[in-house]
């Protein structure tokens, strides 16, 4: 999965995490996780494709939500990256192999650490 993700593009994001250091991220966008999973983006998601949203799980359990739209660079300038790298280094085992940064965010609570799965479902499910 790392090589598909570096053949999709990686970007940089540098933040302030939790205790306020100056940390550089690299990854991928997730719209284009997304897209290239298949998921509708841009001009596809309309109508019962406003009710998808993005569930993550991490390998400790824990869960988070993104509604697809939030994620989707064609309706909201909000940065949520699937990282693989912190300061020029692999993720350190308890955090990666991949991580979620989401960019713009008051609290870091959906900066999922160890991701294992992301899924699209329907509300209505």
């Amino acid at each position: 999965m790392l090589e598909d993700l570096i053949q999709m593009g990686p970007e940089e994001l540098m933040v302030k995490d939790k205790n306020g250091n100056t940390v550089t991220y690299k990854g991928v966008n997730l719209s284009k996780v997304l897209e290239k999973a298949g998921a509708p983006t841009g001009d596809r998601i309309r109508g019962e494709n406003l009710a998808k949203y993005i569930l993550i799980h991490a390998k400790d359990g824990y869960q988070a939500v993104f509604s697809i739209t939030e994620v989707d660079s064609s309706f909201s300038d909000k940065m949520v990256l699937l990282a693989f790298q912190q300061d020029g280094n692999p993720l350190p085992p308890g955090i990666g192999p991949f991580r979620l940064v989401v960019l713009h965010e008051k609290k870091q609570a959906r900066w999922v650490r160890e991701v294992m799965e992301i899924e699209i479902k329907m509300a209505h499910e």
